[in-house]
């Protein structure tokens, strides 16, 4: 799947940026950047904060790396929905539907649908296209293979799958035809034992280090098949339980090494899929909510100079609700029981009517609001967390169209009550496939981005956990002694306001101070 390489500009705007702060050799960008940054003493009783500068340069490789995407699950619903929107879009494919006709977007994807604020030109807002800021890749670009426990041709798992429309599922059937996944790691304990039926497309065999080292000949001979500059390994199989985290298991990377090569029980496919990976230099996301990325993972991926990601795909209800609570608790409204449940029927719900898989679903649903409710003491000054349940079923029925429920009571002035009940039907797929381009699309840009903030002038990567994509995920994972955040705005502003600061273009043009004072014409 290649395509022309995107020079992140699109016909309708080119972006000049006349500063003295940005330089532009054709090859690199370079910006220098103000980072402005309270730090905060806590002393005889009171809070004293002192606002503080530190300079820094950021360095960003301006052409996007031939890159290639492996999907662990590329033949489920999100696997073959995504393979089958690029080439939809490829091909700008239209088809008819009983509403009128439609035809193929990106719509859901934030680099690629997303506008940035820029600021007021005199006459207008200034809106730029997220992709038009500094070169990125479209999903057009992306070369997609991958793994599954299933043997079935694209085509067939795109029909199976029920997400799109059959004259488009007939429209790409001479592309997704031929399409096989690779066979994939299966370990039934780790998985619903109503998966088993599925499992036809394994590596065969019980020894753990032959497949870690089956997966890594695949990621080799992707690579080295395709002349890739950047792969990527994605997982977005089934939900698996939690793994155990210990020492002596997977606190460290020589005790995951160590744990592969004993052949541990408590090694799950994910885990040695992120640790093949990491040794063949290729960066790996968790898509899912298990806890792929032990502590020994992280580790390992600082040694090699690769980032990791996860976990869990942020697209539907808790997408809605990291939005909706922080506009609640924003406002001085305390949410006091937030009970979401949700009907699904896909594999993906088929996987998590067991028991242990839900309670890895559960975990990254329900820490969405933390950092919401320690945001505000007054509303919470113990700390408590509002009540929160969360139920999941299986409906065969509704396929890929799962219905989510959600009722949010709030307490509110003089002991008042307001309560929210918000149905939502998302179409699962369709709504995680965009998550995937994204948490591809921005990996291979932080992969192009280095920076210095020290005088020596000494370049250096981001950090191997690479928190800058928490906007599209239920459960961010972030570097050791990391704030969390989930409120989605504050995500988003983050990103955006990153994505602006490589480009050198100011990042707090949102104040807009200048319609309620005189702006001053001359620098301080």
């Amino acid at each position: 799947m290649n395509g022309h390489i995107s020079n992140g500009v699109s016909k309708e705007t080119k972006i000049v940026v006349n500063s003295p702060n940005v330089s532009n050799d054709g090859n690199k960008l370079e910006s220098r950047f103000l980072y402005r940054k309270n730090h905060f003493e806590h002393r005889d009783g009171q809070l004293h904060v002192t606002p503080k500068e530190h300079e820094y340069v950021f360095r960003t490789e301006l052409k996007p790396k031939k890159t290639g995407l492996l999907l662990v699950g590329l033949g489920g619903n999100n696997g073959s929905t995504a393979v089958g929107s690029i080439y939809a879009n490829q091909h700008n494919m239209n088809w008819r539907t009983k509403e009128g006709a439609l035809k193929a977007n990106y719509f859901g994807s934030v680099t690629q649908s997303a506008t940035v604020h820029l600021g007021w030109d005199g006459e207008k807002q200034i809106h730029v296209p997220f992709k038009d800021i500094v070169p990125i890749l479209s999903p057009s670009d992306l070369i997609i293979s991958g793994w599954d426990i299933n043997n079935a041709n694209l085509y067939q798992a795109m029909v199976r799958a029920k997400v799109f429309e059959p004259e488009l599922q007939e429209k790409l059937r001479t592309y997704m035809e031929g399409i096989v996944p690779l066979p994939s790691v299966y370990y039934p304990d780790f998985i619903a034992a109503n998966q088993g039926d599925r499992a036809n497309n394994v590596i065969p065999g019980k020894n753990k280090s032959a497949h870690l080292e089956h997966i890594r000949k695949d990621i080799r001979e992707f690579k080295e098949k395709h002349d890739l500059e950047c792969v990527i390994v994605l997982w977005t199989a089934n939900t698996e339980r939690y793994t155990d985290v210990r020492s002596g298991l997977n606190s460290t990377s020589a005790e995951v090494l160590n744990s592969i090569k004993n052949n541990e029980e408590e090694i799950s496919p994910s885990n040695l899929f992120a640790v093949a990976s990491i040794l063949e230099g290729a960066h790996y996301i968790n898509g899912s909510p298990q806890n792929t990325l032990v502590p020994g993972i992280i580790q390992l991926a600082s040694e090699h100079g690769v980032f990791v990601g996860g976990d869990d795909f942020k697209s539907g209800q808790t997408k809605f609700k990291s939005a909706l609570v922080d506009f609640l608790v924003s406002s001085g409204l305390k949410p006091e029981s937030i009970v979401s449940y949700n009907h699904l029927g896909n594999n993906d719900g088929k996987n998590l009517s067991e028991a242990r898989q839900f309670r890895s679903k559960e975990i990254s649903k329900s820490s969405v609001v933390d950092d919401m409710v320690q945001s505000n003491p007054i509303l919470y000054p113990d700390g408590k967390n509002p009540d929160h349940c969360i139920v999941i079923k299986y409906v065969p029925f509704v396929a890929d169209s799962k219905r989510a429920m959600d009722e949010y009571i709030c307490s509110i002035f003089m002991g008042g009550r307001q309560t929210f009940v918000v149905h939502n039907t998302c179409e699962d797929s369709l709504l995680a496939s965009p998550l995937i381009y994204d948490l591809a699309i921005l990996t291979e840009l932080a992969s192009r981005v280095s920076y210095s903030s020290t005088s020596s002038g000494t370049f250096e990567k981001f950090h191997p956990v690479l928190s800058l994509l928490s906007l599209l995920l239920k459960a961010p994972v972030v570097p050791a002694g990391t704030p969390v955040s989930n409120a989605f705005m504050r995500q988003f502003s983050a990103l955006t306001k990153l994505v602006t600061t490589l480009r050198g273009i100011s990042s707090d043009t949102d104040m807009q101070i200048e319609f309620f004072t005189q702006l001053p014409h001359k620098k301080f």
